[in-house]
């Protein structure tokens, strides 16, 4: 019989929890399992200590007895020090963008650049007075004529 140490979803919809077990390989994912050996709750933030919570001791046991953790469930053991850290798998390039929408992002971001050169430029150069304005000349105000002279 293989082994293996996976996630087993609970909650409600929205709201996932899971639970960490051992179960046969060929048992369906929310379905029969052999052991719980902690819990995973995705809902708390990463540095909260209670987001994963293992019994060390039988998930030690159950890797002496040729278990294999499922992806997430490795990285779970590795940053608890019970196994080493899995590496990371390559993913394929479907997820990435498709042409179109990575030209626009290339567009979006020349446009963004541009916009952030013209205010510098903005800002480089002193505001001008209505005084220094070119093809407008301050009007002289004739001196006044005594009429008794």
């Amino acid at each position: 019989m293989a082994l293996a140490i996976r996630l087993s979803r609970g909650g409600r919809r929205n709201l996932p929890f899971y639970r960490v077990v051992v179960a046969d390989t060929r048992a369906p994912r929310d379905g029969r399992y052999i052991e719980r050996l902690g819990t995973y709750n995705p809902l708390l933030p990463q540095d909260n200590d209670n987001r994963v919570n293992l019994n060390t001791e039988r998930v030690q046991y159950w890797l002496s007895q040729g278990a294999k953790p499922s992806e997430r469930v490795a990285v779970f053991l590795g940053k608890a020090g019970l196994a080493p850290m899995p590496a990371h798998p390559q993913r394929p390039d479907k997820s990435k963008p498709k042409a179109k929408a990575q030209q626009r992002l290339i567009e979006k971001e020349e446009k963004r650049k541009a916009a952030e050169e013209a205010a510098a430029a903005a800002k480089e150069i002193p505001a001008e007075t209505p005084a220094e304005v070119p093809g407008t000349e301050p009007t002289e105000v004739p001196p006044e004529k005594n009429e008794g002279e």
